[in-house]
């Protein structure tokens, strides 16, 4: 079969879908705004609030580091979600699961809201937050793999890398309103975390309205889910008997290596996602005593804003490019510019260059800073809802997503904050820049190893239907 007719067999046009397309490409992407909002909330709240109101008492790098611990039990529980939601994404399909898990992070967000503070109940606090975390993780481990086969099962032929960044638009959609939403109530309620330490009302109660706010997300995103039908790839897989008993046995014993590729094609994507969001964050307004550049929340809110309408816009350029040139050689530039980037860490955000005499931040090289390592994020995240699943038969595809992406996770999100707060305590930033030079080479290695999927159908993925002769 040529490449020409491959490609356009490989999708779905819009008479099979049986609703409009606009209506499954806003499930995927309110599903997981909804998703990165609630973690963004929460890594905002993790570096600014929680470290003054569950774990007081301590010096505040301890505190931080305790908080941070907090931030990675969902990275724990994400792979455990991802085996709960994908047995039930691959047996009883996608549209349920999406309802499931959804409802899931959205109630532990809403809860966290609720929660009382150490100075209420003491060391039931911190426990309950964790458990809440817990909760959002094992929502959020079934929330992306089911956006992410929602559209690429979906995609108009040839166009599944583009297709597939919509669910991706959810990290920079929900960082926008996670972000924005805490600097319109640190402005109005005159907070800056600088000046104002735990002694203000934006750390008694105004920090619990973004989490109690994200129920009204939450039914919007239910509104829309329900109405969906089941994919076209999944009605076959019933019709033709392809659905296996016990998923997750079935993707270990045939695809294990393909969990091994997906895990690590992905590791270094979450390590530059968490050093841009959550450890720049403590970086920038830590305290220049404990090794941080002493700016204001709120301004480096701005600089961390500005920075992600960048993230946003890249999102589809890698998308676009994927279905160009295909998913390897895209990601192989893209890694290769990631590592280059974190080589030059110490060169940009040494304390003795951005900082200035007077003790200000060098905006300018901040922002700068920012928008490139956004722009990379974009680049490196956004066709990774169609990689993933390109990995997987349909019988397993939802477990085998699910998991190659939550157990990168661990590696790569989960650790990154601490690891790089305990790099600046002993060493240097550049030293951050080191490790997300070396997670970088990691997926190089594994992306070198991998094949391509850009011509692979959805639908049987036992066989390539072309053979690809450049």
């Amino acid at each position: 079969m040529s490449t020409q007719s491959a490609m356009t067999s490989h999708g779905v046009q819009d008479d099979e879908l049986g609703v409009p397309r606009w209506k499954i490409i806003l499930a995927s992407v309110v599903g997981t705004t909804i998703e990165f909002y609630d973690f963004y909330i929460y890594a905002t709240a993790a570096v600014s609030v929680f470290p003054l109101i569950f774990f007081p008492g301590g010096d505040a790098q301890t505190a931080l580091l305790a908080s941070m611990a907090t931030f990675g039990a969902a990275f724990v529980a994400r792979p455990l979600g991802s085996i709960i939601f994908g047995h039930m994404g691959d047996r009883l399909g996608r549209k349920v699961t999406l309802i499931g898990a959804l409802l899931t992070m959205g109630i532990a967000t809403f809860i966290i809201g609720l929660l009382p503070t150490f100075y209420q109940i003491g060391l039931w606090a911190p426990a309950m937050l964790t458990i809440m975390r817990f909760c959002q993780g094992l929502g959020l481990g079934g929330e992306w793999s089911g956006a992410a086969l929602l559209v690429t099962e979906t995609a108009k032929p040839g166009k599944r890398a583009t297709a597939a960044m919509w669910p991706q638009l959810g990290a920079p959609f929900g960082f926008l309103l996670a972000n924005g939403f805490f600097l319109i109530l640190t402005l109005a309620f005159g907070y800056n975390s600088a000046e104002h330490g735990d002694n203000h009302v934006f750390i008694d109660w105004v920090w619990r309205v973004p989490f109690l706010a994200s129920i009204i997300m939450v039914a919007i995103g239910l509104w829309v889910r329900v109405s969906l039908e089941e994919t076209p790839v999944f009605k076959r897989a019933i019709q033709k008997d392809e659905r296996v008993k016990a998923p997750l046995k079935d993707v270990f014993r045939k695809n294990w290596w393909q969990l091994i590729l997906g895990t690590f094609i992905m590791y270094a994507t979450y390590v530059l996602f968490y050093l841009m969001t959550t450890w720049i964050l403590s970086y920038a307004i830590g305290a220049p005593d404990a090794g941080g550049l002493g700016t204001s929340y709120n301004d480096f809110l701005v600089i961390q804003l500005i920075s992600i309408l960048f993230f946003a816009a890249f999102v589809p350029v890698a998308g676009i490019l994927a279905d160009k040139f295909g998913r390897k050689p895209t990601m192989l530039v893209i890694t290769a510019l990631m590592v280059a980037f974190g080589l030059l860490f110490g060169w940009w955000l040494n304390a003795d260059i951005i900082v200035n005499a007077d003790g200000s931040l060098n905006t300018m090289r901040m922002v700068l800073f920012m928008i490139v390592g956004m722009a990379l994020m974009g680049l490196t995240f956004g066709p990774m809802s169609a990689i993933l699943p390109e990995l997987f038969p349909t019988e397993t595809r939802y477990t085998g997503s699910g998991i190659a992406y939550n157990v990168s996770s661990i590696l790569g999100a989960a650790l990154t904050p601490f690891i790089a707060t305990w790099l600046m305590g002993n060493f240097d930033v550049s030293y951050v820049g080191y490790y997300l030079a070396a997670a970088s080479v990691i997926t190089l290695i594994f992306l070198a190893l991998s094949p391509e999927t850009k011509y692979r159908s959805l639908s049987n993925l036992e066989q390539d239907e072309i053979q690809r002769t450049h």
